[in-house]
């Protein structure tokens, strides 16, 4: 290429550049996991050109939306729909679990009591581990993406996800990026970021399909059972939804352990 075309070709992307207003943006603790390691855990600056949304700002730097619970514009707390200013300083929070920011405008819906959820299609194990927990946890792996936002969105549920994508399509309000790819840890993940420990009620769900499980007589299901299951169990279970009978045997045992040590991790932190 001609050296005069290069040599004009850089003033230009010169100019643009100079012509460019810039933010400085500063995510806090698990924002950081989004971010590549030279942005992590440090002030960086943003280039941007007209006026974007803080929010389209935090999304096309990787962080989804829904992962944000406080936005500070030059220490002031503000929306989604601030719009960036040059030489604005950011600072973006996820959601917090102790310290009261009552004071501020926080970005994220707060559950009163237990929230619901839906997995998507890459989570199926967890999902089992949820409702074993008791957990109203929706999941079919043939649900695709625009499927779980429009229950999640009709439902009030929040996604939980390990598509990054996923959260931030524009009508998701609420949703997760599960970080560990290891479902025992992911349950760990969930219950401390949601809080949940005091909500676990176990074994009141169907692992199956999330149906309420409902204590039932002997003598109405007795058609259904083993000779050797009618001899040696007297307590009985039944989903509302699939119809599942359960009781307590070698299987309920080995559950149980589960949730007790489940239960101890909480006591143990």
């Amino acid at each position: 290429m001609n050296k005069l075309v290069v040599l004009k070709l850089n003033q230009n992307n010169q100019q643009r550049v100079m012509s460019c207003n810039h933010a400085t943006f500063r995510f806090y603790e698990e924002l950081n996991d989004f971010l590549r390691a030279d942005r992590a855990k440090k002030a960086f600056i943003y280039q941007f050109e007209g006026k974007p949304s803080v929010k389209d700002a935090i999304e096309a730097i990787g962080i989804p939306h829904v992962e944000v619970d406080l936005i500070l514009v030059n220490g002031e707390s503000v929306g989604f729909a601030y719009r960036l200013e040059n030489h604005d300083y950011i600072s973006v929070y996820p959601l917090f679990k102790t310290l009261d920011i009552s004071e501020n405008l926080k970005l994220q819906k707060r559950h009163a009591g237990n929230p619901k959820f839906i997995l998507d299609v890459h989570l199926g194990k967890l999902a089992r581990y949820m409702r074993l927990l008791g957990f109203d946890t929706l999941y079919n792996n043939t649900n695709d993406d625009p499927e779980i936002i429009r229950i999640a969105f009709s439902e009030q549920r929040i996604i939980l996800t390990r598509d990054i994508g996923l959260l931030k399509v524009k009508t998701v309000s609420q949703g997760y990026w599960i970080r560990s790819q290891q479902p025992k840890v992911q349950l760990t993940e969930i219950l401390n970021h949601f809080d949940l420990y005091g909500f676990i009620n176990p074994f009141s769900r169907c692992v199956k399909c999330n149906g309420i499980v409902v204590e039932v007589a002997k003598d109405s299901i007795i058609e259904q059972l083993e000779p050797l299951t009618i001899k040696y169990f007297h307590d009985f279970y039944r989903c509302s939804g699939c119809g599942s009978i359960f009781w307590e045997g070698s299987h309920f045992d080995r559950m149980a352990e589960f949730v007790k040590n489940i239960k101890q991790q909480k006591l143990s932190t």
